[in-house]
């Protein structure tokens, strides 16, 4: 995969950062979470419009409990675990939304 380039998030103060709970690899901030409301293989899982420091594996077709997708697992670009998935199409319109977003799985994530 060559040299892994990880960027830093450097938030307020108060803000809280989740990262990779293997390496702590910056993901994203809590504040940039769209949804809670989601759920994962693990259990609760958040929605967001980007995170950082992921690199996606290839496209399949899932059947989730709200339709089929279309979706690319996300992987921590440090120490490549499975921490979630984008969605790269909803077969739903009422799913839809979700397209271009990502979904973190909360048991594999650490809040610093």
């Amino acid at each position: 995969m060559g040299i892994v380039y990880k960027k830093s998030l450097h938030g307020e103060s108060d803000e809280k950062i989740l990262v990779c709970n293997n390496c702590k690899t910056h993901f994203a901030t809590y504040d940039q979470i769209l949804s809670k409301n989601f759920h994962g293989q693990y259990g609760k899982a958040y929605l967001f419009n980007t995170v950082i420091n992921v690199y996606t594996g290839e496209a399949e077709d899932r059947s989730m409990r709200t339709g089929l997708h279309t979706v690319q697992d996300i992987h921590c670009a440090e120490c490549s675990t499975v921490v979630g998935w984008k969605y790269l199409v909803a077969y739903e319109p009422s799913e839809q939304y979700k397209e271009g977003h990502f979904i973190l799985e909360r048991t594999l994530l650490h809040c610093v």
